[in-house]
């Protein structure tokens, strides 16, 4: 279709919400049922770049479903969410939506047991679709329980009665089977940081007893016999935690130390800290965000490369195979492995 909008030089419209405007071509929308949508709805009406939400009952099979109703209709308690993709990306707001869950329940979430509390993802385009199985799959990584998490299209949606529209606004002390307050701790750090710390217990379920003790323990692995040591591949090593990026693997090395060894680190990936453990002197290596134990850097690697040797735990590490890396989103990587 022709677009006169495009030809005479205007400007889509544009709405002014939570003071800041949103831009008729950056408006998107999602759906996403948690558990009881109370929670749910205030947690993500706190997230930076979602501009507005509400609550409702979705993919039923009756019209207009009432509360009382639901447990008999296939409806699920669903919050809409509608978001400013310029300022947030669907990725970061599922990373979100898998920080308040748990995907391996069925029909269950914080005290709530039923088929109208099934957690689900809706989507009403299918440009999400590639976005919402990636997520899935970087988040099954992260349990032994197979997830249940129902990804269909949006078939309908109904508003839930009024009372129900920002209930916790209205009652400040009312049920919420999540922690409402650690939205603001991530927005606040960084709205699209895709790679926040789960909790505790999560990374006791997603951890193996050896990639619990290094990262989060300050263990060491044993030498020689770990994933990577011999490892050559092309691709790019991340958190086990979190997934962020830390490591090329053009630039890593056999230093016969008996672990994995690079000369550098992906630029601001991870931090330095004074480590006098064990009656040694060393500088000891973390990841930026997850906040992991790595290894520690030494000054005796390649003095062609930068003299530096970065000696890390495989345990802490996952690697993504340079064919793999479009679709586990670290993209901006690619063209630096190309041509090594």
């Amino acid at each position: 279709m022709f677009n006169l909008k495009k030809f005479f030089g205007l400007k889509p419209k544009s709405k002014q919400i939570n003071n800041y405007v949103v831009e008729e071509q950056n408006k998107q929308e999602i759906y996403l049922a948690g558990g009881c949508f109370w929670g749910v709805e205030a947690y993500f009406s706190r997230v930076k770049g979602v501009y507005e939400t509400t609550v409702g009952y979705a993919n039923g099979t009756t019209e207009n479903p009432t509360y009382e109703e639901i447990a008999r209709t296939g409806h699920v308690e669903t919050v809409h969410v509608k978001y400013d993709k310029s300022i947030v990306s669907l990725a970061v707001l599922l990373h979100h939506f898998f920080n308040i869950i748990d995907p391996t329940l069925k029909n269950k979430q914080g005290n709530d047991v039923g088929t109208q509390y099934q957690v689900g993802i809706f989507y009403n385009s299918e440009v999400h679709l590639p976005v919402i199985k990636e997520a899935l799959k970087r988040e099954q990584k992260k349990y032994t329980k197979p997830l249940v998490v129902d990804i269909k299209p949006l078939q309908n949606y109904y508003l839930a009665e009024e009372y129900h529209q920002k209930y916790l606004e209205k009652n400040p002390k009312g049920y919420c089977h999540i922690d409402i307050s650690s939205v603001a701790n991530i927005s606040d750090k960084d709205s699209n940081n895709k790679y926040n710390k789960p909790s505790d217990d999560k990374l006791r379920e997603k951890l193996t007893d050896i990639q619990y003790k290094v990262t989060q323990q300050n263990a060491t692995e044993r030498p020689y016999d770990n994933e990577y040591n011999n490892f050559s591949k092309k691709g790019i090593y991340v958190d086990i935690v979190t997934g962020e990026p830390l490591f090329l693997s053009k630039d890593k090395f056999n230093s016969g130390c008996g672990w994995p060894s690079f000369t550098r680190a992906i630029k601001d990936s991870v931090t330095e800290k004074k480590d006098k453990s064990h009656g040694m002197n060393r500088t000891e290596i973390r990841s930026k965000f997850g906040d992991s134990h790595l290894g520690h850097v030494f000054n005796d690697g390649p003095q062609s490369k930068g003299g530096m040797r970065y000696c890390i735990n495989s345990a802490s590490l996952r690697f993504v195979p340079l064919e793999k890396m479009v679709e586990q989103g670290y993209e901006d990587f690619v063209s630096l492995l190309k041509n090594t």
